[in-house]
């Protein structure tokens, strides 16, 4: 049996969580549920799994469950609740899918406390990769990943040795201007850009789907998670998406997880591991699928692979810088302040403004996070200004 600390509970990976808790009621009990302000979700959760260790990271919404909360129940609020709940709640591990900076805290705490770490927080590792898999390796405990990607390449990597790697092989669908043309993107309306082909997700994550940048950040993850340096961190699209990702090792074979496109399988896989058990979902009909494509990405035409390759092999807090400059582009998007290739303009400009810090620490980091949302909102703002003369 399994106790896993589950924060982020309310998006869809902590519903798939706890879908997956469901159906392995022998192997996984959730000790521990983290929220931001989803306060009816958790309460429900709670009673459904006997739970009584609870945080809520907002602070009016943490106030308002206190008087729902069932007797006995452990409530940590505020933003620090997150970590003191991963400190003193005991547990085998800590799922961490959380978007944001706010994530950092509550994964260090985890393996600072003897907790193996379950990342599914794009975040975690593009802001402080360094600081996570410095602190597992001192510790001896495992991080594993939970984003589909990275999950295809663990499970690739398993029984190799780290010297036999020549190349790790991130897929990605392409999004649905896989085939537009560099004017037909600047028309791009966010309608269009949330149509994504594959995938029903949130809508920031569309709009990183569509371009790139989500592959971009899951580059640099990959780089932290498995040690390999970012010229052997590669991108191929594949709009079936069916092959989650590919290792190609020296000796020229390449090894390939396929499986039906559902987040149930890589948490599963991730909390029950070294163990493989029986699920619910279908298996692959090869014949059915008939026929799976592959191309190289226009990195001409989509510049976030080639800004994610920069901002991993620079390290320190230019990662975070590239993630908190396109989290400010893409909400500019939604909300039609700026066109859609101004996201990629936004993101390297604020880079390209930054003085990288080497070996940060966590203050460090959330600095730079902050510094590159004020920066990013600071060339938003000098190009509106240049239209309008």
């Amino acid at each position: 049996m399994k106790r896993v600390i589950l924060l982020g509970s309310s998006g869809s990976i902590g519903e798939s969580t706890c879908k997956v808790a469901r159906a392995l009621p022998d192997k996984m009990k959730i000790v521990g549920l983290g929220v931001a302000k989803s306060t009816a979700r958790v309460l429900e959760q709670a009673k459904e799994f006997g739970v009584r260790s609870i945080a809520v990271s907002d602070p009016q919404a943490a106030e308002r469950i206190k008087k729902d909360l069932p007797p006995g129940t452990r409530f940590y609020p505020g933003a620090e609740g997150l970590a003191q709940m991963v400190e003193e709640t005991e547990a085998d591990m800590v799922l961490v899918a959380i978007v944001g900076t706010a994530g950092l805290a509550p994964a260090l705490a985890a393996l600072r406390t003897g907790k193996d770490l379950a990342v599914a927080s794009k975040e975690i590792l593009v802001l402080a990769g360094s600081a996570v898999m410095a602190e597992a390796k001192k510790r001896k405990k495992q991080v594993l990943p939970v984003d589909s990607e990275h999950n295809a390449i663990f499970q690739c990597l398993q029984g190799s040795d780290d010297k036999g790697v020549r190349k790790l092989i991130l897929t990605a669908s392409g999004g649905p201007f896989r085939k537009s043309s560099a004017a037909e993107m600047e028309k791009v309306t966010v309608t269009q850009a949330l149509k994504h082909p594959t995938w029903s997700m949130g809508k920031k994550i569309t709009i990183d789907s569509a371009t790139m940048f989500n592959k971009g950040l899951e580059m640099i993850e990959a780089h932290w998670l498995f040690g390999l340096p970012m010229r052997q961190v590669d991108v191929v699209v594949h709009p079936q998406s069916i092959v989650h990702s590919m290792v190609e090792f020296v000796d020229g074979s390449v090894l390939a997880q396929l499986s039906v496109t559902d987040m149930c399988f890589p948490i599963q896989y991730a909390v029950t591991y070294p163990e493989r058990l029986p699920s619910g979902l279908p298996p692959l009909d090869l014949p059915k699928l008939g026929s799976l494509t592959f191309e190289a990405p226009d990195e001409g035409r989509f510049p976030a692979l080639r800004l994610a390759r920069e901002a991993g092999e620079q390290g320190g807090t230019l990662p975070g810088v590239f993630n908190a400059a396109n989290e400010v582009a893409v909400e500019a998007f939604l909300e039609e302040r700026i066109s859609f290739p101004k996201i990629w303009q936004m993101v390297e400009s604020v880079m390209q403004s930054h003085a990288t810090k080497k070996n940060p620490g966590l203050e460090a980091i959330i600095e730079a996070d902050q510094w590159a949302r004020v920066e990013a909102k600071k060339v938003m703002a000098a190009g509106s200004k240049g239209r309008r003369g």
